[in-house]
């Protein structure tokens, strides 16, 4: 797997070295440490197309001007076998490298040579990342913020296994705690009225299981429920499902047993569904983490016991506080309440504890909503107070989205008219779109949804515009083989008659895919692959129409020019298939 920017980097720093030693050995620089020095890309490519400024750091150690420096430098240079057929000085000392041909042609063959995996490096070595993310609440559907933590956690995990790392995804599934007790108290008030004398005149009247749960979803004054009960239809659903399985038999039974038998009941289903719904959405996990797991074993309480023998613990008002003052944290904060249970950040801590120790990973990379931002403090002081190396929790947070309809803000689904959620979404925009959509800026800025122009097909819709320069090349490639014309084998020396600017900096571009990749895990950013994307898209309508391929001078450049296409459209479906999005060969 070869980066051929980063080739080309670490030849200019060979280059360095070499002609510097023989300054030395000359008695022309003094032999003394070389301080270290940058290569970079010049965005004025007339600057050359590497620059770099060991001259300007050596002045000290020379004693000498910068300029003066890179002369003496550029002199001892040996440019003979390398990528580089010369350098310029300047300004005040910068070395400006220029590529040879050669190297052009190197990039266009190696994408062809790498195909499905050009782009991957082995930067991560191996190293084990767990990448969480969604773990929406199981009590009811998941909402367009889990489609956006989707989207992006899923496009992560992937770019960091692109980038090297050994990568898995996992699904936090809060089944224990304040909600599961809410979702239960929810159920058993849905059942119970079900079974009243006014539930089974609901029944009869009704023709059917939609009618009765919208009669008993309206009808607030006969079923009324507590303002923190869970009001949704879907825990309607699942007590009359319930009922029809199982009749009243459990209505003699205790709240506690009618609660648990509820719950032991949806619960299930609700996972379940979450797992359909995310794998329409093209995500499957690793691994499903549950959170009672935790309770069963123990390894929550032993939390507040290892925290209280260090020390980090004091007792308030009958309630067990944790010290995360002295660890970094804004404040110090309950981990048991008076009442004796544990509150929901003990878990949480337990959860990375997990991660981080039990488990190994060397890299816990969460995807949380924005308004964690308090949260994440205190999850590491109490992972420092642990002992653990909390550098090694990452959490991105995501900012809310707002879904756009007609240049209104959207709120019901089009075709249901329904709160919008996940699944109407996708009913409502292609899968490809969502995906994309969801990935065009970074987490951490707000994001409004277009949902007109994600079903657009025009070269306004992003992603349809960068899917059609891969239908576009596929379409050429068919066009000129059915004519009997083929570019399959090739030789490196064929293609360097490609020297055209749009021909030159399309293949910069193809060259720039690992680094992209590199720069996308290193940043937590999957949005910098769609923006590579659609700017490769770009580059290649720029080229296809500057420099025809069907109508070029020469059969030579027609193949050399087709030989490009073919690795364009390995590069398009390589960062496409990061975010698992299609690439269509007609559109």
């Amino acid at each position: 797997m070869a980066d051929l920017i980063k080739l080309a980097s670490a030849q200019i720093r060979e280059l360095m070295l070499d002609s510097l030693g023989r300054l030395v050995a000359s008695g022309k620089a003094p032999s003394e440490p070389l301080p270290d020095f940058r290569v970079e890309i010049p965005a004025d490519k007339s600057h050359g197309d590497f620059a770099a400024n060991t001259a300007m750091v050596c002045a000290k150690i020379f004693k000498s001007a910068p300029r003066k420096i890179a002369e003496m430098i550029c002199e001892e240079i040996v440019l003979d076998g390398t990528y580089f057929d010369r350098v310029e000085i300047a300004g005040p000392g910068f070395i400006n490298f220029f590529l040879g041909r050669r190297w052009f042609s190197e990039v266009v063959n190696t994408v062809i040579t790498e195909k499905d995996n050009y782009g991957k490096t082995e930067t991560g070595k191996g190293k084990k990342v767990l990448v969480e993310f969604v773990s929406a609440n199981p009590t009811g559907p998941m909402h367009v913020g889990n489609a956006r933590g989707g989207a992006i956690g899923d496009g992560l995990a992937e770019i960091m296994s692109w980038a090297g790392y050994d990568v898995q995804r996992e699904f936090y599934v809060n089944d224990a705690g304040n909600q599961i007790e809410k979702f239960g108290k929810s159920l058993e008030l849905r059942f119970m009225q079900l079974c009243s004398s006014d539930g089974k005149s609901i029944m009869d009247k009704s023709s059917s299981d939609e009618d009765i749960c919208k009669a008993v979803y309206s009808d607030e004054d006969m079923f009324p429920m507590p303002e923190d009960a869970y009001r949704g239809v879907d825990i309607i659903e699942h007590a009359l499902n319930y009922l029809k399985e199982n009749g009243t038999e459990v209505a003699e039974s205790s709240v506690e047993d009618r609660k648990k038998a509820l719950v032991d009941y949806a619960l299930p289903k609700n996972i379940a569904g979450l797992e359909r719904d995310l794998k329409k959405y093209r995500i499957v996990y690793d691994n499903w983490f549950r959170e009672s797991t935790l309770h069963s074993s123990g390894d929550v309480m032993k939390i507040v016991e290892t925290l209280t023998e260090k020390g980090y613990t004091y007792e308030q008002e009958g309630a067990v506080w944790f010290k995360a003052s002295q660890f970094g944290a804004d404040k110090d904060f309950v981990l048991v309440r008076s009442n004796g249970i544990p509150t929901y950040v003990v878990p949480d801590i337990a959860y990375h504890y997990n991660k981080l120790v039990t488990r190994g990973y060397d890299k816990a990379i969460d995807i949380l909503g924005a308004d964690h931002h308090g949260y994440v403090p205190r999850l590491k002081a109490a992972l420092t107070a642990l002992g653990v190396d909390a550098a090694k929790l990452d959490v991105v947070l995501m900012q809310m989205v707002r879904l756009m309809r007609n240049g209104e803000v959207a709120k019901l689904s089009k075709r249901s008219g329904k709160a919008i959620t996940l699944v109407t979404l996708l009913d409502e925009i292609p899968i490809d779109a969502a995906r994309f959509f969801f990935n065009l800026r970074e987490a951490n800025s707000h994001f409004e949804f277009d949902l007109d122009l994600a079903v657009e097909q025009s070269s306004q819709n992003p992603v349809y515009y960068v899917q059609y320069a891969h239908a576009r090349i596929c379409s050429l490639i068919s066009n000129l083989a059915e004519q009997g014309f083929t570019a399959d084998k090739f030789s490196i020396e064929e293609l360097n008659i490609l020297d055209k600017p749009q021909e030159i900096e399309l293949i910069r571009l193809l060259a720039a895919m690992p680094g992209e990749i590199d720069s996308a895990a290193k940043n937590y950013d999957p949005a910098k692959i769609t923006k590579y994307s659609i700017d490769l898209a770009t580059h290649f309508h720029k080229f296809y129409d500057a420099c025809s391929v069907k109508n070029a001078e020469t059969d030579e450049l027609k193949k050399a020019r087709l030989v490009l296409c073919m690795s364009v459209r390995q590069a398009l479906k390589n960062s496409l298939g990061i975010l698992k999005i299609n690439c269509p060969e007609k559109m």
